[in-house]
């Protein structure tokens, strides 16, 4: 974080300075990262109390002290030798605290903010472009999938005043969330990938959905750019609700950020990179899943946007090989056996994309092995979109499917009941179980997919079987 004294961080997230027990003055300067896991926190370090479902982190406090901490933001004064700000609520804290780190940042140089949102492939996006601005200058960008009321902010903190660009990724849950995180840090440039089912229950249907992802532009200025995809109906209908500058890019039709001659593998997927200015090149993309070359596509838009020449990002987008663990990750290796961990999270368009790269990458007279568990956050459409997920697997010929867990169990129901399957489906009831089962059946030369929301746990099933099969 960027150096400031500790009262300009109280009056930043309108809280009471204590001082009590310790040599410090308000005019006492700190720059230490900001944490809300006393695990991560280090000597000048920044502890945010966060209370949680489960437990508070007031309880955490002394163990962020004990490992150096020198400021806690609480929402009580706790009996500890150590600045503290107090607070009525430590996320809106938090996220204040955010608003005035990149607002000092942007006054003092040359930011860049890049904000991506969307059903599916935000962190992979995130990742591609860090890949790419990393080339030009300093880059802050989310961690892991730091993309919520608390994970955005934290991202922010990081800025110093030598970054240059910022690549915020924003989720959401519910109307007004990304709105909240945009007036944090407001966008140059805002992504938006695609709209489907992804926490359709939450948000309570695809309508909804729509009008919290169009929150991403409809706050971009005329001199901001909005980069949207052409291919999603969703999406392009954006257009119509911004003053933006329009990026497009996609796979059909010929304006914007386009990709033609895709041909995907078990190795990847190569496809021809036309930008906007018209110049084109050979990529050959490592990330497994022709799907993914679609958030290559919107990274190498915003690259474009921003000046990185097209050597640059073609360079940066082949230099990476996972799009992020437990996403498309792919392991094993004994007796030829594959092993694809994508259990990070799951959606109907998520599913499919990943059924689909099993079916297209598989081996002429090898078998293609389908693990999947539950796709949670479908409110009243979960049924019948497990229905139609099993049916896909029958329709793409998958060789066996392993459902696990009974939130996932109609996925099995469905496919059995297709006639031209007889036995392919198993259905077990937890990760052991599938462990075990696979374990036991999986041939030199099969292809595992391992798929499911992260709520269903099976990303760790996917870590024992990527490494008995190592």
């Amino acid at each position: 974080m960027i150096a400031l004294t500790l009262g300009q961080i109280a009056l930043a997230v309108d809280g009471t300075l204590h001082l009590d027990g310790t040599s410090l003055s308000t005019d006492s300067v700190t720059d230490g990262m900001v944490h809300t896991d006393s695990r991560d926190t280090a000597p000048g370090s920044i502890f945010v109390a966060k209370p949680g479902e489960v437990t508070d982190g007031h309880l955490f406090a002394p163990a962020a002290v004990e490992r150096g901490a020198t400021l806690l933001i609480v929402e009580r004064v706790l009996d500890l030798p150590v600045a503290q700000i107090v607070v009525p609520d430590v996320v809106l804290a938090l996220g204040a605290l955010a608003t005035f780190v990149v607002a000092r940042v942007r006054e003092a140089g040359n930011l860049k903010i890049v904000a991506v949102t969307g059903s599916n492939g935000k962190t992979t996006t995130k990742n591609l472009l860090r890949a790419v601005l990393e080339r030009v200058g300093p880059t802050v960008a989310a961690r892991a999938s730091f993309n919520n009321e608390v994970g955005a902010p934290l991202t922010m903190l990081e800025l110093t005043h030598e970054t240059r660009f910022l690549v915020a990724e924003m989720g959401a849950s519910a109307i007004g969330e990304i709105a909240r995180l945009i007036k944090m840090a407001r966008p140059d440039i805002g992504i938006v990938l695609k709209v489907g089912l992804a926490h359709a229950g939450e948000f309570g249907g695809i309508e909804a959905t729509v009008l919290a992802k169009t929150e991403m532009v409809t706050e971009l200025l005329a001199t901001d750019v909005a980069v949207l995809n052409a291919d999603d109906p969703r999406v392009a209908g954006m257009a119509a609700s911004t003053s933006a500058r329009i990026v497009w890019f996609g796979q059909h039709g010929d304006e914007g950020v386009r990709a033609t001659a895709v041909h995907a593998s078990a190795s990847g997927t190569t496809f021809t990179l036309q930008l906007a200015s018209g110049e084109s090149r050979t990529v050959a993309f490592q990330v497994l899943g022709e799907h993914h070359v679609m958030n290559a596509l919107a990274a190498a838009a915003a690259a474009e946007i921003l000046g990185v020449p097209i050597d640059d990002i073609v360079s940066a987008l082949e230099s990476v090989q996972t799009a992020e663990r437990w996403r498309m990750q792919v392991m094993g290796g004994r007796d030829g056996v594959t092993v694809i961990n994508d259990a990070y999270n799951a959606s109907p368009d998520s599913m499919t994309a990943a059924l689909k790269t099993l079916a297209q990458i598989n081996v002429p007279g090898r078998r293609t092995i389908a693990v999947l568990g539950e796709m949670s956050e479908l409110g009243e459409l979960a049924g019948e979109e497990h229905d139609r997920v099993g049916l896909l697997a029958v329709r793409l010929n998958i060789s066996q499917l392993v459902v696990v867990g009974r939130g996932a169990r109609r996925m099995h129901i469905s496919t059995i009941n297709e006639g031209s399957w007889d036995g392919e489906s198993v259905f077990v009831e937890n990760p052991d179980e599938a462990f075990d089962l696979l374990c036991a059946t999986v041939r030199p030369g099969d292809t595992v997919l391992v798929k499911s929301s992260n709520s269903a746990g099976l990303r760790f099933l996917g870590d024992r079987l990527g490494e008995w099969f190592s």
